[in-house]
């Protein structure tokens, strides 16, 4: 079994654009986005993947992941089958200390959200926090990929 532990956070300013050593463009939808399991169908420039996630734990830090690369046409296809609305951002990669955080810029009807999340090997590793990051927002389900989905940024209050 896979799993997957991270951090989010809110990200203060765009000083992560110049410490960024590279960055894709990702289209993402969800098949399935029930708060028990979500399958998501990804581009990212010329890869493409399928990711089934579990439920987090209680802190919102661990959960279930696995994940599959499938040919970029077949995304295409499945991306028409998926849940509105799809997703579009800019992932920018940022090493600090021993960890890779991936920052992520929103478009569409997510413009001006901007969020950081870093990879860890448990619950309780400590890291290196950059400056531009800011509020802590692991476990708020809010700030999920498969929520913004349903509820876009541009209507939260």
């Amino acid at each position: 079994m896979s799993v997957e532990i991270e951090r989010k956070f809110l990200v203060k300013n765009d000083d992560y654009k110049n410490e960024s050593y590279t960055q894709k463009h990702i289209k993402q939808g969800y098949l399935n986005s029930d708060k028990n399991r979500t399958v998501r169908v990804r581009i990212a420039n010329n890869k493409a993947f399928v990711t089934i996630k579990g439920k987090s734990n209680t802190a919102g830090t661990t959960r279930f992941e696995w994940e599959k690369e499938i040919k970029k046409e077949e995304a295409e296809s499945l991306l028409l089958l998926c849940e509105p609305s799809i997703i579009e951002k800019t992932r920018y990669l940022v090493n600090a200390g021993e960890h890779t955080f991936e920052v992520d810029e929103f478009y569409g009807d997510n413009n001006g959200l901007v969020i950081a999340e870093v990879e860890l090997n448990s619950e309780f590793e400590t890291f290196i926090k950059p400056n531009w990051l800011g509020k802590e927002v692991t476990g708020n389900i809010k700030y999920y990929n498969s929520s913004i989905s349903k509820l876009p940024f541009k209507n939260w209050a």
